[in-house]
């Protein structure tokens, strides 16, 4: 199957970039190295190309009760101008996937999917709107840049009238921005450094970025690819869909019971209520090895003695930490704070102790 492209691929091979197949997408994993790129997010201000994500448009008078019903946040308590972190709860207790949900104004939600899920999610939400609200898979149209850092307020603030400085998390405006017209300015990142992203339309992409460049210039911006996003996230404790959460894991072992909201009917909401009740038997957490190592996806984790307890999900070299650091599914038992494990690292049991998250 042809790799799908994102409206500025060749902006992306020509400042050369790395390109790998991504969730199906063309896209740039590192134009420097991982760790520079790290940094650049960590200490300064870096952008991030993640226009392959998926937008949906739901509108009008049921529009909020099919969001209420497929996902698991309640989403009445938003207001115009806020977003919310959820998920949407399969059958059998997994997660089909998780999103952010914007309300635009009254009757006028936008999703945010994962890109190898945007197929997925949208047959899945269909099913359940059966009250006909309306709509749209704006997924190809809108292309989205991350601007990412403690210096991105400052770096982009000639580009607009909004006070960046002083939007909250989880808020976004919609307003000009860089010349181009009705961008959301969003405050949800997902690098744990503060920072922006901005959804547009592709045919302002190429001028946006590059007014992004300019304006950026006297704080060093700089393109950053996923490779170097897999490493922030990771140190701040969020969950990767495919990785950290899946079709096989329940929002409340994943740590996820802050926006599973048993105040109102969802997908499979009795199951996990029983569940909440009975308690999990196994939790994600989050682990640094005490040994020199790095943990990968699929290593296993094994108690003080040897037994299998788990196995790693995400895991790397931390470039702020300089030690191994992971999250991980384990037995309950072992999942308290300071427990020690080990990560079997080419058949060497490597000690680890669980931590709390955020790693940073």
């Amino acid at each position: 199957m042809e790799l799908k492209k994102v409206a500025l691929n060749d902006l992306h091979e020509k400042l050369g970039a790395k390109m790998v197949s991504f969730a199906g997408y063309n896209m740039p994993v590192r134009y420097s190295s991982d760790i520079e790129e790290h940094q650049t997010v960590r200490n300064g201000v870096g952008v991030f190309d993640v226009s392959h994500m998926g937008e949906f448009s739901i509108k009008g008078p049921k529009a909020l009760d099919l969001i209420q019903r497929v996902t698991s946040n309640d989403a009445s308590k938003l207001s115009p101008g806020k977003a919310q972190y959820s998920c949407l709860p399969n059958k059998e207790g997994g997660i089909v996937d998780d999103l952010l949900v914007y309300m635009l104004a009254e009757n006028d939600y936008l999703l945010v999917v994962n890109a190898s899920n945007i197929e997925k999610d949208w047959n899945w939400i269909s099913q359940f709107n059966t009250e006909g609200a309306e709509m749209k898979n704006l997924s190809d149209g809108i292309s989205l840049f991350a601007v990412q850092g403690p210096k991105a307020a400052e770096a982009l603030q000639s580009l607009t009238s909004v006070d960046l400085q002083s939007m909250g998390y989880y808020t976004f405006v919609q307003g000009d921005f860089a010349g181009a017209k009705n961008v959301i300015i969003s405050a949800t990142g997902y690098t744990g450094a503060g920072g922006f992203e901005l959804y547009l339309s592709n045919a302002d992409a190429e001028m946006v970025w590059n007014k992004i460049f300019e304006a950026g210039k006297a704080f060093d911006i700089k393109p950053i690819g996923l490779g170097a996003r897999d490493t922030l996230r990771l140190e701040k404790g969020f969950c990767l869909y495919g990785n950290d959460i899946d079709d096989t894991t329940s929002p409340l072992e994943a740590g996820l019971g802050w926006i599973t909201k048993f105040t109102k009917d969802f997908t499979n909401s009795e199951a996990l209520k029983k569940q909440k009740e009975a308690g999990v038997s196994r939790k994600l957490v989050g682990f640094e090895l005490l040994e020199r190592g790095i943990p990968r996806h699929d290593y296993e984790l094994a108690s003080p003695s040897g037994d299998i307890i788990g196995k790693v999900t995400s895991g790397t070299q931390s470039p702020t930490l300089g030690k191994g650091i992971g999250l991980g599914y384990v037995k309950t038992e072992f999942s308290a704070p300071d427990t020690e494990i080990a990560v079997i690292i080419r058949g060497k049991a490597l000690k680890a102790k669980v931590v709390k998250v955020p790693f940073l």
